[in-house]
Order: structure tokens, then C-alpha cells, then sequence
């Protein structure tokens, strides 16, 4: 071995004084010809220095700088912190009219390689904003089914996707950590096709009221229903809806009792369109009510649809213990309906006119305002100091009345 360094030694002074890869090349062909050491370790040895430190590796240029990353964290910000597959789609649609707007301050340089960053480059981006968030669980909750559901056909999620106009429905409900006396519920509907959201909240589970939501929600709907699909709560197993269906023509149909993945399409909505958004507290006031209609009716609804991505399952392949999924290409609820072929032209050009007069960054504003404006009235009712929405309230296992003990004693 220290013969070996000593001629190591002196060849290396021969090696950093050529001045072509040729000689360089002779070089090492002789030394590992001689020794029998393998060439990229010689390489390394002859590039090592005195001190016995390795030559610094040069830096590789950083491609997104600052501007580009404050860029795309405001970007993601304004479309509700979406994934980087759903995020690269809004990139490259949104951005210049995020420009126009002057919602988003950026060169053209800057704009231009947010629209043709990769998705998996925009999750490394966005690695450090994902670690400072928190992720949530949905709740639900719905009451036995009526005997009217022996009249109504069982439906499994199998869905034809292509079809425009099969709706899923639900209730969620606001009741916080305890379910006595009445309160608020959202009547959430999804179109299976678009993924198109529509929500209404109503006062208790009635099945009037829960109707006349249903109707409301089908009269601001930008297609023709064909079909609803329920679970088995009595607030949507009623005459009502079972007579309304039969005579519109509508298609009505229900999950399995206790199979909440019959419903995987609406109980996905359920978290990212309400949970996520109102939280958990509980709402049992008209005033809470006018905020949360006002909240679904003229901006959550247009957010979501016309700036918040889907992505379908294309195809599901099992390899061993794992299954992959293959997805299409993110697009908004708007742009499924606008590009399938099923709405009426004049539909389709309201729809296109609608969307060119919103600002997403704006509706989010006015999202987060409203939702501040809940949670102030909200605080104002319980007169307590200020709530995490957010968090997943602990049921209470007693009432007040078990808790008010009578006295017991003598009389004074």
C-alpha cells in the first residue's frame, strides 16, 4: 500500500498538469494497469487534495428561485392549498389572469416556469408550507331508514362517469358534541360525472325541509338531473322525494345500510366542501343558518366548481399487496361539464361567461371573511373565549339535567 501511494503520488502530478482527457486517460491506464486498482477509485484518488479533502462539487444552478416559490405558495394559497397534480392544471390556466387581476405579483419570467413546473416539483416546493399544516377527520351521521326503502332499488358505486346528470346526496350535520335538541344541517349533492357541488343548510333533519333544499339546490344546478342517490336516513326515504322522483322522471336510488363507501363520491365532499371549511362547532341559530346559505349559495359553491380540480380514477391494477391507481388529468367541475358535450349550448356559454368574470383570490377572501363572521357569531352565542372550528369535538356522555342534582338536607 505505500508503494502504491508514493506512485500514486507522482503520477498525480503528471494527471493535474494535463491538459486534455487524453493524457489524463494514459495516465490512468497506467496506474491501474500497474496497481490493478479500479479506475474510478484512482480517479478519485487523483483528484483528492493535500489535506486529504475531496474537490468541492460544483453547486448546480437553482432553476426556481425566491420569486418563483413566493409565487407559487400565493398561487396555492388563493386555490385552497390543492396537491401538486391538482395544482399544475389551475398553474397553467389561472396564472395569467391571476396576473391581470393583480392578485399575484411576479415577472414574466417567473409566471412562465410556474406554468411548466412539474406536479411532483410543485409538491418539493410546497414541502415546508404541507409540514406547518394538519389534516382532519370527517364525521357523519344519519338516522335509521324508513320502511319506504324496501320501494327503492340499491345502487353500488358503479357509476358510468360519462353520464352527465346522477347525482349523490347527503346530510351533514352541525350538532358539535351533542346531538339533543335541533340544529343545523348541510344537504350536500355531488354530480358524479363533474364532480359539481352544491350545498344547503337547513334547520333540523325534517323531510320537508331537507326537500325543498333538494329543490332548491336542482333549480340553481347547471344541468338536467337524471338520477339521486341516497343513503338510508328517513330524511331522505320519504314520500315526498319517492313521488317528487316519479313524477320528474328521476332515477332514485339507495346504498346499503351501514356501507358509507356506497356513497364514496358525496361522502368525499362531505369533508372537502363542509368539514374542511365550517368545522366541527356546533350551528343551531337562524343567524348561523343565513351564514352558512349565504356562504354555500354565492361563493364556497363557485370556488369550488370553477377552481378547484377533480381527478378520476382511470383505471385500478392489483401488483402483489398493492394497488395502482391511474388518474386522468385534473379539471375543474366547469371545465368536465363545459367539454362534455351533455348541457345545452346556452348553458354552456352561461357558464363561460360566469367563470370570466370571477376572481378566484378575491372569493377566497370573501370565503374567509364570511367564515370569520360565523365563527364571531358562534362566540358571541356561547359567549366563550375563542374556539379552534377545526377541531373534532368529544361527544357528551351525560346531560345537564343528570348534572343538576337535587339538594338534600334539612329544611333551613
Amino acid at each position: 500500500m505505500h508503494s502504491r501511494k508514493e506512485y500514486r503520488k507522482i503520477l498525480r502530478e503528471r494527471y493535474l498538469k494535463s491538459r486534455n482527457r487524453k493524457e489524463k486517460s494514459a495516465i490512468l491506464d497506467e496506474y491501474c494497469g500497474n496497481t490493478g486498482q479500479n479506475r474510478k477509485y484512482a480517479i478519485r484518488k487523483m483528484q483528492r487534495r493535500e489535506g486529504g479533502e475531496s474537490r468541492r462539487r460544483k453547486r448546480r444552478r437553482e432553476n426556481y428561485d425566491g420569486e418563483v416559490k413566493d409565487a407559487l405558495s400565493m398561487a396555492w394559497e388563493v386555490f385552497d392549498y390543492p396537491c401538486g397534480q391538482r395544482l399544475k392544471p389551475l398553474l397553467e390556466a389561472e396564472v395569467d389572469r391571476l396576473r391581470e387581476l393583480g392578485e399575484l405579483q411576479c415577472s414574466e419570467e417567473a409566471a412562465l416556469k410556474l406554468k411548466l413546473m412539474s406536479s411532483a416539483t410543485i409538491d418539493r416546493k410546497l414541502k415546508h408550507q404541507r409540514e406547518v399544516g394538519h389534516q382532519l377527520r370527517s364525521k357523519g351521521g344519519v338516522r335509521p331508514s324508513s320502511a319506504l326503502k324496501q320501494k327503492i332499488a340499491i345502487r353500488l358505486t358503479e357509476w358510468d362517469t360519462r353520464e352527465v346528470g346522477y347525482t349523490e346526496v347527503d346530510l351533514v350535520v352541525h350538532c358539535g358534541s351533542s346531538a339533543s335538541g335541533e340544529y343545523l344541517n348541510t344537504v350536500s349533492m355531488t354530480e358524479i360525472s363533474s364532480g359539481w357541488w352544491e350545498g344547503e343548510a337547513i334547520m333540523g333533519k325534517t323531510q320537508q325541509w331537507t326537500f325543498q333544499a333538494l329543490k332548491r339546490i336542482r333549480g340553481r344546478s347547471p344541468f338536467e338531473w337524471k338520477g339521486i342517490d341516497s343513503d338510508n336516513g328517513s330524511e331522505f326515504i320519504s314520500e315526498l322525494l319517492y313521488k317528487y322522483c316519479a313524477r320528474e322522471g328521476l332515477e332514485l336510488t339507495r346504498s346499503r345500510p351501514n356501507r358509507k363507501n356506497d356513497n364514496a363520491y358525496i361522502e368525499e365532499k362531505n369533508w372537502t366542501h363542509v368539514r374542511k371549511v365550517v368545522g366541527y362547532l356546533r350551528y343551531d341559530t337562524m343567524k348561523e343558518a343565513e351564514i352558512l346559505n349565504d356562504l354555500y349559495r354565492e361563493k364556497l359553491r363557485l370556488y369550488k366548481n370553477f377552481f378547484q380540480p377533480v381527478m378520476k380514477l382511470v383505471s385500478k391494477e392489483r401488483i402483489g399487496g398493492r394497488v395502482k391507481r391511474k388518474y386522468d388529468t385534473p379539471r375543474t367541475p366547469y371545465q368536465r361539464l363545459k367539454g362534455s358535450g351533455q348541457i345545452s349550448e346556452q348553458q354552456r356559454e352561461e357558464l363561460e361567461c360566469f367563470y370570466l368574470r370571477l376572481n378566484p383570490a378575491e372569493l377566497k377572501r370573501r370565503i374567509d371573511a364570511k367564515l370569520d363572521e360565523l365563527w364571531e357569531v358562534y362566540q358571541q352565542k356561547t359567549r366563550s373565549s375563542k374556539v379552534n372550528p377545526r377541531r373534532r369535538l368529544t361527544p357528551r356522555l351525560v346531560t345537564s339535567s343528570m348534572t343538576q342534582q337535587t339538594p338534600v338536607g334539612l329544611p333551613s
